[in-house]
């Protein structure tokens, strides 16, 4: 889902250039040297901002610590037809896209978005969700909430 996640970041700056022009903007990893090269074309073809290797897995860790395995509740284990439903349905939107992934490297672990203020101090976080595209507007409402741009304040 990276590639999908850092495909839409990358059409929201474009999109939402004046939002986005007050933030800066940049990816956490938590491993290299495993699939470089997919890193690499990450980086070219999806997402073109800097990349970080969290060798601690504190942004991770401020997650909770999830893997997708986590989000699979016994239910969802004991109707496998769910589960490969679900996976037809992601391959299809990755198809629509044009987007192809690897199984290269640890894949379990799951971030997601921080939005920092001006202080920096975490404002507002938007945890990945397995399987599900990224919610842009709730994205954009967060930045415009911390950077002033909004007229009624949210709760984050």
């Amino acid at each position: 889902m990276c590639r999908e996640h850092g495909q839409q970041l990358t059409e929201l700056v474009a999109s939402e250039s004046t939002i986005l022009s007050k933030f800066g903007m940049f990816g956490i990893i938590k491993e290299t040297g495993v699939d470089d090269e997919g890193l690499r074309v990450f980086q070219k073809d999806h997402f073109a901002y800097p990349l970080y290797r969290d060798e601690n897995l504190d942004f991770y860790r401020a997650f909770g610590d999830k893997k997708i395995t986590d989000e699979f509740s016994v239910w969802s284990l004991l109707n496998p037809f769910k589960i490969y439903r679900g996976m037809k349905d992601v391959g299809k939107r990755m198809k629509k896209k044009g987007l192809e992934g690897n199984l290269k490297g640890e894949g379990l672990k799951t971030g997601g978005i921080i939005v920092f203020g001006s202080d920096g101090e975490p404002k507002y976080a938007y945890p990945e969700i397995t399987g599900s595209a990224l919610e842009t507007e709730d994205i954009v409402a967060a930045l415009k909430d911390v950077s002033g741009d909004s007229g009624a304040r949210s709760e984050l």
